[in-house]
């Protein structure tokens, strides 16, 4: 289907069956709701924004140093891990943090964080959510389970996840409505397939994810900004500003699905230079649109609609720089400022008790948010964030 076609096809679906608004803020457009409203399992538990949350953290650095490095990223999965425990899920608010989880464990050689994913997988009994079908963000959990599984070679840990994914990949393409309709499905299901690609070797995984990741990239990317639009509800949004409305984390998502997908595909695999070429292209445009502050904010092309920077996309960039810095597919003396820059940054949202602040709650569009909104996604982003970083400490 040629791509305007595709596009306004899209944009006719979801407005055919959208019809409430929220109100638009700093003069905003007004946006749609999110056409899946969360439900009550996946907003429960995922964080909060108290109005006292104590002082800032004086006991961590910004140092390229592994030592400063692992100690920050200790603090922050130490809190979170102390609070969230107890409501583990399978929904896709949780599935960044375990593998964020799973990250710290290799970081700092501490096999607490490790343990608590198994006993997560166990408590699930390494099964994904059943009824949304093919939805990526039931999904999601699967790059936690699959990443277990090649540590440990334990069948039933990848059970579920393959017979989801076999699945998966028989279904046929529905014309009227594109898989991934959304960008922040290119983190929550394409990793999952690329694994299972390195677990079995069975080319059938990456091929379907690469058929489906160019069919939303069609759509949703913006070839001019070098941007991701969340949904093709935005296609037509502005900010208040009149610039085209990005937003932070949907990009951010983006970013780190790059990173996933990237270290499972095969370097001569036929797509891969356009993985390269658009991770790039994003990369780029990031460090020209970078804050003073080395963050960004919720709205990627209105920075000043914003009263603070919004952590979960600014870790989930700062993960990806790095990452690209790491695999010498981007330029050190160009990017490796940027990462510095972001990292310190994100550190001044650390609390004396190890809470990261300032990431914005569920949502599908920019929004402001409070100094202390501490969400399981955006710590996530953060370990993983940590995890690249302390591998350009060592170079």
């Amino acid at each position: 289907m040629p791509l305007n076609t595709l596009r306004s096809f899209t944009l006719m679906f979801f407005l055919s069956i959208t019809t409430s608004f929220v109100q638009p803020t700093h003069g905003q457009t007004a946006l749609p709701k999110p056409l899946t409203p969360p439900s009550s399992v996946e907003r429960d538990s995922v964080g909060d924004a108290p109005d006292n949350p104590g002082p800032f953290a004086t006991d961590i650095s910004p140092a390229f140093n592994h030592k400063a490095i692992r100690k920050v990223a200790a603090k922050v999965a130490d809190w979170q891990l102390a609070r969230a425990e107890k409501t583990f899920n399978q929904q896709w608010t949780y599935a960044a943090l375990y593998d964020g989880f799973l990250a710290t464990s290799r970081l700092t050689g501490n096999p607490s964080y490790y343990d608590a994913m198994v006993r997560m997988g166990q408590r699930f009994d390494w099964s994904l959510v059943p009824n949304r079908f093919p939805h990526a963000d039931d999904m999601a959990l699967g790059q936690s389970y699959m990443e277990m599984y090649l540590q440990s070679h334990d069948a039933i840990r990848m059970a579920d996840t393959k017979a989801t994914l076999d699945r998966l990949i028989v279904r046929p393409d529905d014309p009227s409505k594109l898989l991934w309709w959304w960008c922040d499905a290119l983190f929550m299901a394409p990793p999952v397939l690329s694994h299972m690609y390195t677990a079995t070797g069975d080319p059938r995984y990456l091929d379907y994810m690469d058929h489906e990741w160019w069919q939303t990239s069609a759509l949703l990317y913006d070839p001019a900004e070098h941007l991701y639009f969340r949904d093709a509800t935005y296609l037509k949004k502005t900010q208040a500003n009149g610039k085209k409305l990005f937003w932070s984390r949907g990009n951010g998502w983006v970013m780190g699905a790059f990173v996933k997908v990237l270290q499972d595909m095969p370097k001569d695999y036929p797509s891969r230079p356009k993985y390269i070429a658009q991770y790039k292209e994003m990369a780029e445009k990031l460090a020209a649109i970078q804050s003073k502050d080395g963050l960004w904010r919720s709205g990627l092309l209105d920075p000043d609609a914003y009263n603070l920077p919004e952590i979960s996309g600014s870790a989930f960039f700062t993960y990806a720089l790095a990452w690209g810095i790491n695999q010498h597919i981007l330029d050190r003396a160009k990017y490796l400022p940027v990462v510095k820059h972001s990292w310190a940054g994100i550190l001044q949202h650390v609390y004396a008790d190890g809470r990261l602040g300032a990431i914005q709650p569920i949502g599908a569009q920019p929004d402001l948010v409070k100094p202390s909104s501490s969400y399981v996604f955006g710590v996530g982003g953060f370990l993983l964030a940590a995890s690249e970083i302390d591998k350009l400490a060592s170079k």
